[in-house]
């Protein structure tokens, strides 16, 4: 009940300052219960990254086959598994019978009473009365209501009673098809510095393992499990009062939730410390156990409110590449729009500035200096005001025409320099027209701006002196003639 979440739209103004619960596996839920074949094959796929799990022992997991357990072939094994087969016969409506709601529900009354009794000394271990045990067995069995806080029943009565539960259910609360990856859990250990495995138990691994592996639980044995793990997890806390640590309630419980039926203790001689250490394990991290894995989260949210296939954890590293918006961080969002502007502001005021430095070099008098300035421009034709769309000339003369200082110059400046050079004569200062420019005049512009331009110049006033000598000694040769 506590993994389904419900919304409910109100619009009484009393409720809306009241903080919004969120179950964060309410997704993980809904798609255990919608789509339950595509769930566990995203559960198994993600357990079979942290154990290693053979096809047999993969396939029992699965439901696939048969559990195939240590001892089942064993003589002593068959003849135990028959007796327990009769006794089952005589089975009620809670002891006995395979996990229900109804039973479950039944059981939580001998649980919520063990909280508030978790000080009495040698709780779990030592037996209680059997009379009063058999009273409250068939008050459960019967549905008859029962109250425990009479004083009729003692804690070690109701403690007994709830290992008789559990050990009476038809197979352990953790299953028969889990048994083997609880054996590869509790092998899970660290590695050193070359790769070698060590003795250290690796416990991020176990807690992210057993995460799984209760997923795929039966929701009945899931809620039950949690239930009593609580409790153990709780008396633990208490062990000063009632001197049962962690390790006692383990060896208490461990044949009863995780030990397979029918077998006996010389089949299990080789795992019944692993299996004991195991519960010890769950007892001691019970609160971190019932909460799903962030990526198992990120993918059933995906697969109700994203286009994306569910898929494992090491799958879901590439859902943080560039090109998805679904799960890219604000915060990187937020520093591209930053970076943006900043960069945006900075170009602006470069562009303000170089606008601002070319008016100031423009405005000073002619001299060295304003023409050093000028050619400094004109070293570097390639850099452009930043943000600036410079017209160029439709049929430029020369490559200096595009140099840095003109294309700044028609930019600041605009159309009142072309209307002040239309103004002008045509023809380039003396000063400044080489003798290329003169040779570019002569076959591209009219003649007269090229007569204009050969008088102006230096060579162009040599030329027009010595025509007129040759002109002048012609016109005393014919007169002398």
């Amino acid at each position: 009940s506590d993994a389904i979440c419900s919304f409910v739209i109100c619009n009484d103004s009393s409720f809306r300052s009241q903080p919004i619960i969120f179950n964060p596996d309410f997704f993980v839920e809904k798609l255990r219960h919608e789509k339950p074949e595509v769930f566990t094959e995203l559960v198994v796929s993600n357990i079979t990254r942290l154990i290693d799990l053979p096809g047999a022992e993969l396939a029992q997991l699965m439901g696939e086959e048969d559990p195939k357990l240590p001892g089942a072939n064993s003589t002593a094994s068959g003849f135990f598994r028959s007796l327990m087969s009769l006794k089952r016969k005589e089975k009620g409506v809670v002891f006995g019978s395979p996990l229900t709601e109804e039973g479950i529900a039944q059981v939580s009354q001998l649980i919520e009473y063990l909280h508030k009794n978790l000080r009495a000394e040698g709780l779990f271990r030592v037996p209680g009365n059997s009379i009063r045990q058999q009273i409250l067995k068939d008050a459960l069995n019967s549905g008859t209501d029962i109250d425990l806080d009479s004083g009729e029943f003692h804690s070690n009565d109701v403690a007994t009673l709830l290992k008789m539960f559990l050990g009476e259910l038809p197979e352990p609360l953790l299953t028969h098809k889990h048994f083997h990856a609880h054996l590869k859990i509790a092998d899970l250990t660290l590695f050193d510095e070359k790769g070698n495995k060590t003795s250290t138990p690796d416990k991020e691994r176990q807690i992210e393992a057993l995460q799984l592996l209760f997923l795929i639980l039966p929701a009945p044995n899931r809620s039950l499990l949690k239930l009593l793990l609580d409790l153990l997890y709780q008396t633990a806390k208490k062990q000063d009062k009632n001197k049962m640590s962690a390790h006692n309630l383990a060896l208490m419980f461990a044949p009863h939730i995780l030990w397979p039926r029918n077998v006996s203790t010389n089949d299990l001689q080789e795992n019944i410390t692993k299996l004991n250490n195991g519960v010890t394990f769950m007892i001691k991290h019970s609160q971190k156990l019932f909460k799903a894995p962030v990526y198992i989260r990120e993918c059933a949210r995906l697969h109700y409110l994203g286009s994306r296939a569910h898929t494992s954890k090491d799958d879901l590293d590439l859902l943080t590449s560039p090109g998805s918006k679904e799960l890219q961080p604000l915060k990187s969002q937020k520093r591209s729009r930053l970076d943006s502007c900043h960069q945006e502001e900075t170009q602006q005021r470069t562009e303000e500035a170089l606008k601002e430095l070319f008016r100031h070099v423009h405005n000073m008098p002619d001299s060295a200096k304003k023409k050093k300035l000028i050619r400094q421009f004109n070293k570097h034709p390639t850099t452009l005001t930043p943000g600036s769309d410079v017209p160029t000339s439709p049929a430029p003369r020369r490559a200096r025409s595009r140099s840095f200082s003109g294309l700044i110059k028609r930019k600041v400046l605009g159309t009142p320099v072309i209307l002040e050079r239309k103004s002008r004569d045509t023809t380039p200062e003396p000063a400044r027209v080489s003798k290329e420019n003169v040779q570019l005049l002569q076959k591209c512009g009219s003649p007269a701006h090229m007569s204009q331009a050969k008088l102006k110049s230096p060579e162009g006033r040599k030329e027009e002196s010595s025509r007129r000598m040759r002109a002048l000694l012609l016109s005393k040769d014919s007169s002398s003639l």
